[in-house]
């Protein structure tokens, strides 16, 4: 099945009202959705997303990704998804590398003003159907105290893989062999 290059989602307004006592109803909630579309990371997204892994704790000098390590985790058949609003800035993103075993969901995150907005959700189906068309299994790691992201994983099948504790070499001239 081939893959689309985006998926889009357009919600004009969402509304939440309660009745009272009296039978009216109360507006609770009003928030103007703007259209957002999801499709293949292109170069010229790099600054954009750049910032949203800075908001969101994602990012930082030592871990080295720049756009070189991108395209280069594309070309080994991995690949970089990113939410975009009407504007054109980048609001989310989910980017898969592939190992030649299994694909790792990564960096995956959302603006926090674009929180709780179903972007999440979005994110993962459209990854989700990248990984069911590689047919690999997928692996992430997240934080085990964000709670709001492990019950999304949950919500599409992710299970707990068990009680480990995850090291890293970042800086290899640390190194004394």
């Amino acid at each position: 099945m081939p893959l689309p290059n985006s998926a889009t989602s357009k919600r004009e307004a969402r509304l939440r009202f309660q009745r009272t006592s009296r039978g009216s109803f109360t507006l609770l909630k009003y928030r103007i959705m703007e259209s957002i579309t999801i499709r293949d990371f292109q170069p010229s997204d790099f600054d954009g997303l750049s910032e949203v892994w800075q908001l969101t704790n994602l990012g930082n000098p030592a871990r080295g990704d720049n756009l070189d390590i991108i395209l280069q985790s594309i070309a080994m058949g991995g690949k970089l998804l990113v939410a975009v609003n009407s504007d054109g800035m980048v609001v989310g993103t989910s980017w898969m590398t592939f190992d030649g075993r299994r694909i790792h969901l990564h960096h995956f995150g959302v603006h926090p003003s674009y929180q709780r907005q179903g972007i999440g959700k979005m994110l993962t189906r459209e990854s989700l159907r990248f990984v069911m068309a590689k047919g690999y299994q997928v692996k992430l790691e997240v934080h085990r105290n964000n709670n709001e992201a492990i019950n999304l994983y949950k919500q599409f099948g992710f299970q707990y893989l068990g009680d480990y504790d995850v090291y890293i070499i970042r800086d290899l001239n640390s190194i004394s062999i």
